[in-house]
């Protein structure tokens, strides 16, 4: 769903009406900041800080950002640090921080269960993000993007204490060199540490292969799986063999790209079926495979409680009703390498001419490439950064063309989008699944917003049986 879309605030109405609200984890702490720099309405970035256990950091993370009748309109936010393989201990801080602010507002108030997602390639502040939700008992961990192996056995150390690695993916390393990042809870929490309560973790898959090899090999127990269809929202696996594009140059998915599912349930372990999924038939016909229930992001990513900004879902309502609302798979517009879904709408970096007349810059850096330098210290370089630093970075001019800064896009289509020094601001990127062209279906009557609650109604009606 994109950076700051599947906010508190949505993830807070969906476990209320009795289902696992997720939020998510991506780049958490630069929304979090720029939430404090406008002001923080309402007060809840506050609220959330003064139930941080640790009130030291707490307060010098709203000394440092927070502005108290929030930045005026044409000025910069204030920007959160890069991290790295030896991020500063503020920068630590603040990511265990933001992480348990999210979840501690989406738990707020209710005794239902609360999920966080993150993406296995971004790997730099994984260990301190899981901390943070974990300090603010989360009940579910999400990860795709990537064979996210580690994570399991890392929840197990963290939740007792123990001092945790992750071994970082580095292009071009040598055979002998291995980076890794570590966390210690006890260490960064001294006498205010204490046992955490270990959360369930669900790997996003899209392969049965994969759901097999986690089951067999991850460092500890996967509690279920997630099993994502080519059709959802964000980031698609890339289809299986050689690439084949389409006339509108989509990635083309075939047999090979079916998840068996038989596979899936023999491995005894639940799962959850998504892309496209929003239909009561649909979810009739997912618990017939043996599934647990569907996870939905694309319907609820434009309800009145997402992120996104009203302008943005007025949009794309819009042009649901009219039949013209469009996605198209990108096959190279993500720094990634991965496919990715990008709704199409005026004024956004799915225009070629938007795109265009952006400089290129990276300065959120969360899908930055991990490479060992000349000499063995860790470098960073982003095909979406400008083409001269990354080929001088020992890049390919090849990997540059199309890619789109997804950071900054995304947080541009939450409303934080950063503002630059010569006025202009950063364009959204607006992602989705293509169920997108019918979410105009959870309008009632004379009206132009919907709720996460109708989506639940919708989802969960009865199945009319059929007649004769």
């Amino acid at each position: 769903m994109g950076i700051g879309v599947s906010n508190w605030v949505l993830a807070h109405a969906v476990s209320e009406c009795g289902h696992l609200g997720v939020v998510s984890g991506t780049s958490i702490d630069c929304v979090f900041t720029r939430r404090l720099q406008m002001g923080d309405p309402g007060g809840h970035m506050r609220r959330a800080l003064a139930a941080f256990p640790i009130k030291d950091m707490a307060q010098r993370v709203l000394d440092r950002y927070f502005v108290p009748d929030g930045k005026k309109d044409e000025a910069s936010f204030r920007a959160v640090p890069m991290q790295t393989i030896d991020s500063s201990a503020a920068l630590t801080e603040l990511t265990v921080i933001a992480n348990f602010a999210e979840v501690y507002l989406a738990k707020e108030g209710h005794d239902g269960v609360i999920g966080v997602n993150f993406l296995e390639k971004i790997q730099l502040p994984t260990l301190p993000s899981l901390f943070g939700v974990m300090l603010a008992g989360i009940d579910y961990v999400l990860m795709g993007a990537g064979i996210p192996r580690a994570i399991p056995g890392i929840l197990d150390r963290l939740s007792v204490g123990d001092s945790a690695e992750m071994k970082l993916d580095v292009e071009d390393a040598s055979s002998h060199t291995e980076f890794v990042t570590r966390f210690d809870p006890k260490t960064f929490c001294g006498n205010d540490w204490k046992p955490l309560k270990r959360p369930e973790f669900l790997a996003i898959i899209s392969s049965s292969t994969l759901a097999m090899s986690l089951a067999k090999k991850a460092s500890g127990k996967v509690n279920g799986f997630i099993v994502e269809g080519a059709c959802a929202g964000g980031h698609n696996a890339p289809p299986r063999g050689q690439l084949q594009l389409n006339e509108r140059g989509e990635p083309v998915y075939g047999p090979r790209d079916e998840v068996d599912l038989v596979k899936i349930r023999e491995l005894g372990l639940p799962f959850w079926l998504a892309g496209a999924y929003a239909e009561p038939e649909k979810l009739k016909e997912a618990m017939a495979t043996g599934a647990v229930g569907v996870q939905v992001g694309t319907a609820f990513a434009f309800c009145e409680e997402s992120g996104i900004t009203p302008e943005i879902k007025h949009c794309i309502l819009n042009k649901s009703k009219a039949g013209t609302a469009e996605i198209f798979t990108d096959p190279v517009a993500s720094p990634t390498g991965f496919p990715f879904k990008v709704t199409q709408m005026e004024g956004t970096l799915s225009e070629q001419d938007v795109y265009a007349q952006r400089e290129r810059l990276c300065d959120v850096g969360l899908l930055r490439h991990y490479y060992e330098k000349a000499d063995g210290a860790l470098g960073y370089r982003c095909p979406a950064e400008p083409i001269e630093d990354y080929t001088r970075k020992g890049g390919k001019v090849a990997d540059t063309v199309g890619r789109k800064c997804i950071c900054n896009g995304l947080l541009a289509t939450i409303g934080l989008g950063q503002v630059r020094s010569d006025g202009s601001s950063e364009a959204p990127i607006i992602t989705a699944g293509d169920d997108v062209t019918h979410i105009a279906r959870f309008l009632k009557p004379g009206q132009d917003t919907y709720t996460a609650k109708d989506v639940i109604d919708y989802i969960m009606a009865p199945v009319p049986v059929a007649v004769g």
